[in-house]
């Protein structure tokens, strides 16, 4: 609602964290403080993130049922339990820019965790979990990767794990592997297919594999290409990867995000310039390139033309066939599917692309669950927060669990590793990607 009293969207304004009063302890404190005191006078997101029960729970704690009887220690709890989901933003707040009262919660958490970083830095745990890139480069080395596979799946090994640096024992951690994504499509060619501009796309794709699709989960790159390449659409991969940025920028390394996007960015600019699209597997490392580095560089020419030639998947192949260039030679049925939107997807406001696609296949029925999964990027791993990482993705497990679906996933293969990890038969998710591709009939 505007000032003026007419109905305006949202306007998010860029994060001003080269300003030396973003850095101010006092400051932020005193905003904080603010935005707090609003917060629980209106307590709209009590059923998001574990940052809010936190936030009520202690004002009704005390005596005075005032903000002002807070401790401050509080406020960091509120801040840690923030993993920058933005759905407050995006679809509770209501005084969010243009409202005077200028309520930006996400933005506010990021300065804190940013604030906390440049004062403390991180723990070992914390760093090797906000880099998976670097991680993934070693676990993916032959016979590592075998060794650390091995050592996640061992009950004991985990348990040390947890004692020694806080990576919970049941919660799931990533397989690596060693052969790739861009080692199996190594040889790939783009030139077979000549491309066709149409609906906003340029026809050629050049897909940003991301360090989870690479290293962790190949079969979505390898899926992504299959489908691409069955749509006619000429599909190459980029000439190399950083880590979108995402894990730092939840750990409030802002310096770190700017190197990374300093890596990447040039790199898609150029290819852009070229006459490709950008298309990556997974939603938050598409989302870093759509929102936060725009919000963090906005005068940033090349940040601009990758935010607007960057899409989902999906998103992408509704736009083929808005017009009328996506095919639809479906050959097998999927039945009834159970879809979980993750929230990072929720927020670039696309809707419900996925859903809307895997709907065109005969006979499948698709099941939207527009809820928390509780993984959040590293939050789900840590031992302090993974009880309460299944406690905000349980209506999600248990609508899986009840629904007698034939096939379940999320765009997110860590939320889905999530939800996995809280069903009683641990049933295996698969993929959107995996489950089109089957739709098509298309082998390997």
């Amino acid at each position: 609602m505007s000032a003026e009293g007419g109905l305006k969207a949202p306007n998010r304004h860029p994060l001003d964290w080269q300003n030396p009063e973003f850095w101010d302890q006092d400051a932020l404190f005193a905003e904080m403080q603010r935005v707090f005191d609003i917060c629980h006078g209106c307590r709209r997101c009590f059923s998001l993130c574990n940052s809010f029960p936190t936030l009520f729970d202690a004002v009704d704690a005390t005596d005075t049922g005032e903000l002002e009887s807070v401790e401050r220690k509080v406020y960091w709890q509120v801040v840690d339990h923030c993993y920058l989901c933005d759905m407050c933003f995006m679809t509770k707040c209501p005084y969010v820019p243009p409202h005077p009262w200028n309520l930006d919660f996400p933005h506010l958490m990021l300065r804190a965790k940013a604030c906390k970083y440049r004062q403390e830095g991180a723990s070992l745990r914390n760093k090797l979990l906000s880099a998976p890139d670097k991680l993934g480069r070693f676990a993916g080395i032959p016979i590592v990767a075998q060794t650390v596979n091995a050592v996640n799946r061992n009950r004991v090994a985990r348990k040390l794990l947890d004692k020694a640096v806080g990576i919970d024992a049941d919660a799931v951690l990533p397989e690596f592997h060693s052969n790739t994504a861009r080692k199996q499509l190594k040889r790939h060619r783009a030139d077979a297919l000549q491309a066709q501009a149409i609906e906003g796309t340029r026809g050629r794709v050049a897909v940003f594999l991301t360090c989870y699709g690479n290293r962790n989960s190949p079969s979505l790159v390898t899926d992504l290409v299959a489908v691409m390449e069955h749509n006619g659409i000429a599909t190459r991969l980029t000439t190399s990867e950083r880590c979108c940025g995402m894990p730092k920028l939840e750990l409030g390394d802002l310096e770190a995000v700017r190197k990374n996007k300093e890596a990447n960015v040039p790199m898609l600019a150029a290819l852009v310039d070229e006459g490709w699209d950008i298309v990556a597997p997974i939603p938050s490392c598409v989302l870093m390139f759509k929102q936060e580095l725009p919000l963090m560089f906005p005068d940033d020419a090349q940040v601009a033309k990758v935010r607007d030639s960057i899409f989902d998947p999906f998103e992408y192949l509704m736009l083929r066939h808005r017009g009328g260039k996506l095919k639809t030679d479906f050959k097998n049925p999927l039945g009834k599917v159970v879809y979980h939107v993750p929230c990072h997807q929720r927020v670039q406001n696309i809707g419900l692309k996925t859903k809307q696609l895997l709907e065109l296949v005969p006979g499948t029925q698709v099941e939207a669950i527009e809820r928390c999964s509780g993984h959040n990027g590293s939050y789900a791993i840590k031992s302090e927060f993974h009880d309460i990482s299944m406690k905000i993705g349980r209506p999600v497990m248990q609508r899986v669990a009840a629904s007698d679906c034939d096939h379940y996933f999320s765009d997110c293969p860590m939320a889905a590793e999530q939800i996995q990890n809280g069903l009683p038969d641990r049933r295996e998710p698969e993929s959107p990607l995996e489950l089109l591709r089957m739709a098509y009939g298309l082998t390997d």
